[in-house]
């Protein structure tokens, strides 16, 4: 019978002989021997290690004390004699570590409402002169609480949960012939999970029905917790279905896992081939037991029948899909959706309405500088090329199309009249003064704009302006009504280009003109001028 005893090194040990009960104090004798030595242990209870009674004492042990010791017991009759072995490892704690996870005595405890954890090779340290507490730390830390308990050199855990596993050490402290020895020991603790004595549950079926069609296969799971595999089974009409495959209603050999609480879990199918008509209206019974109790839950086959309300919430929500998804494009193509239709369309069906311009181009007078360059390129040379030459519209720019000499107030109320759009250019470094002065064809403008035709206004930024403080009330009424298109471009022929973004919003926000030939465009501004000025 061999044995294992484990203890630190400089910390005492004790081990006992057992003998059987049957035998009398005076009837035997015991001898202790270290294996391999033929000297037996002396019985001097100075020596650090002797023999007292049944026990061997280490005061304390040392790592040369490492080997397999066996108690000899002889019988008085010299006749029969039986000896018991056991290995005693002397180990040596690692430096900054409280406990030695190789050396830990294991132990194992369950769940449950409480269970022990025992403090071993203590047993004999602990009598009426050497009553010293034991403390109780798990992984280093002290153990404290309502949950813990201390009982001699045991400690009691109540309400034991996986979350106590662990590493264990307890401490004491023993005095012998006036000298105190330090004693600790290492428990690693594992807990096992103690499945729960009541009988079995099943998570499906649940006494429901399913849809199916004539002629189709069905599969049903029956899922038990807590049930012995060999009893959970399928019946239909109270017979018991076996697991034949040949057969048109057969059961599936189960499926064994275990649950969070140690119980058992399977899972039996029911396999219907093929729907037949009398498998309707009938229940299939899944049945499951254990020593504490039997339960059963059944699925009951129902024919299928399309329903008007299926179809109906499924067209709803693809009309809702389909209206959703409509929209988001719209949103993100609305432009170039308006701008193909006017291409495609309107071009066939485009109406008189008696104007002769398309947009009243009114620059704002720029404080100088760079920006005045700017302007004047955008406005004389961009423009120009990309409304006019590319997309065939008629443009009235002042300071282009004004001839030398007119009156410039009969000239500018004239023209609004003829034209679509009013846009309106406003610099990036407008200054409060020179932006829209008090100038008669300025203020004709705004008026016919916003007050008498009620004329569209464009109003485009050669660069984003942060603040309209110092605006006109008429152009932040403007800004907060239709916007602003900012211009960013850097006159490159691509920035020239009327599919650019800030092309098609300007196009978006002029009238629907029919794109007409180079030289129509080139002649138009022409024409009109000298017809007005023979009018005139």
């Amino acid at each position: 019978m061999l044995r294992q005893s484990l203890v630190p090194v400089g910390q005492p040990l004790a081990i006992k002989c057992s003998v059987e009960k049957s035998l009398k104090s005076g009837d035997y004798n015991i001898t202790w021997y270290k294996v391999g030595n033929q000297t037996a242990v002396p019985r001097d209870k100075l020596s650090r290690i002797h023999h007292q009674k049944n026990l061997i004492w280490f005061l304390p042990a040392m790592l040369e004390d490492s080997g397999d010791y066996e108690c000899v017991i002889s019988c008085r009759n010299l006749t029969s004699y039986r000896n018991m072995s056991t290995k005693v490892t002397v180990f040596e704690r690692i430096d900054g570590l409280c406990l030695n996870e190789k050396f830990a005595v294991e132990e194992v405890i369950f769940t449950s409402s409480s269970a022990k954890v025992v403090c071993p090779h203590l047993d004999y340290f602990r009598n009426e002169k050497n009553i010293q507490p034991v403390h109780w730390y798990k992984d280093c830390q002290m153990l404290e609480g309502k949950r813990f308990a201390f009982s001699n050199r045991d400690l009691i855990i109540s309400n034991v949960t996986v979350h106590d596993q662990g590493n264990y050490t307890c401490e004491t402290t023993y005095t012998y012939n006036g000298k105190q020895y330090n004693i600790s020991r290492d428990i690693s603790l594992i807990v096992e999970v103690s499945p729960p004595k009541k009988p079995p549950e099943i998570s499906y079926p649940r006494n429901n029905s399913i849809e199916v069609e004539l002629g189709s296969q069905v599969t049903v799971d029956c899922n038990t917790t807590g049930a012995d595999g060999y009893e959970v089974f399928w019946t239909g009409n109270g017979v018991s279905i076996d697991v034949f495959f040949m057969s048109r209603i057969f059961a599936s050999p189960y499926k064994e896992e275990t649950s969070y609480d140690g119980r058992p879990m399977h899972s039996v199918k029911l396999i219907i081939s093929e729907v037949n008509s009398e498998d309707y209206e009938q229940p299939f019974v899944c049945q499951a037991s254990n020593p504490f109790g039997q339960v059963a839950s059944y699925i009951i086959l129902k024919r299928r029948v399309p329903g008007i309300q299926r179809w109906l919430t499924g067209g709803i929500v693809s009309s809702l899909i389909l209206t959703f998804t409509t929209l988001i494009i719209y949103k993100i193509f609305k432009i170039d959706l308006v701008l193909w239709y006017r291409n495609s369309v309107c071009t066939f069906a485009s109406k008189e309405d008696g104007k002769i311009y398309d947009a009243y181009v009114l620059p704002t007078r720029s404080s100088g500088g760079r920006s005045f360059s700017r302007l004047e390129t955008f406005v004389h040379r961009i423009l120009p090329d990309v409304l006019e030459q590319q997309c065939g519209y008629n443009l009235f720019i002042l300071g282009r199309d004004d001839l030398p000499g007119e009156a410039v107030v009969s000239v500018a109320d004239e023209t609004l009249k003829q034209s679509r759009r009013l846009m309106i250019i406003l610099g990036s470094e407008i200054s409060s003064c020179c932006l829209l002065e008090d100038t008669s064809e300025q203020q004709l403008a705004m008026y016919n704009a916003l007050i008498r035709d009620g004329i569209q206004v464009i109003l485009i930024e050669m660069d984003e302006i942060q603040d309209y403080t110092s605006m006109p009330e008429s152009i932040k009424y403007i800004k907060q009504k239709h916007g602003a298109i900012q211009w960013k471009g850097d006159f490159s022929e691509k920035s020239c280009s009327a599919n650019t973004r800030f092309w098609k919003n300007v196009r978006y926000q002029m009238p629907s003109r029919k794109k007409v030939s180079y030289s129509e465009v080139y002649l138009l501004p022409l024409t009109l001028n000298n017809s007005a000025a023979k009018e005139r």
